[in-house]
């Protein structure tokens, strides 16, 4: 897989991006493993900016291993800092999808109550409505009236 080329102002971007972010993976004597690149993966793929802290004193290790986890997981290699190494990778966007039935949700309204005695100031509640009532003009909560039910020969003539 490609490693993905940034220039140095993208990387510095991407350090200032990574400075208050912990160390999602860590990586321990057993080395980089198969399940642990599968974690570094899945981290990128949710977070796209992550930091792996790697338990090894060998800096020309910890400098092989950033390289070959940029490539084979085509990232780009941002930064390697003591036993920090940071890994970026663009996040792949989820088509979200939208179901017609979907209903509204609860909402919450500011309703006045106005007092029968003059010179009284109006009461503020605050109603939550569902998304199968609705609010009357004065002020009440009703449940929205159900739709008809449609026999099946008539579904079957439109």
């Amino acid at each position: 897989m490609p490693l993905i080329q940034l220039t140095p102002a993208q990387r510095k971007e991407h350090r200032a991006d990574a400075h208050h972010l912990d160390p999602v993976v860590m990586v321990g004597n057993d080395g980089l493993t198969a399940n642990v690149k599968k974690e570094i993966d899945a981290a990128l793929n949710a977070h796209g900016l992550i930091k792996v802290r790697v338990f090894s004193d060998d800096r020309v290790a910890r400098e092989a291993m950033f390289q070959l986890l940029a490539e084979e997981l085509s990232a780009a290699p941002i930064q390697h800092i003591g036993k920090l190494l940071v890994l970026w990778r663009p996040k792949v966007d989820k088509e979200k999808t939208v179901d017609e039935d979907r209903m509204a949700g609860p909402r919450d309204v500011k309703v006045l109550k106005y007092s029968k005695r003059a010179g009284q100031r109006p009461e503020v509640k605050t109603l939550r409505v569902l998304g199968n009532q609705r609010l009357t003009a004065g002020g009440n909560v009703k449940r929205a009236k159900p739709k008809p039910q449609v026999s099946v020969k008539k579904r079957s003539q439109t």
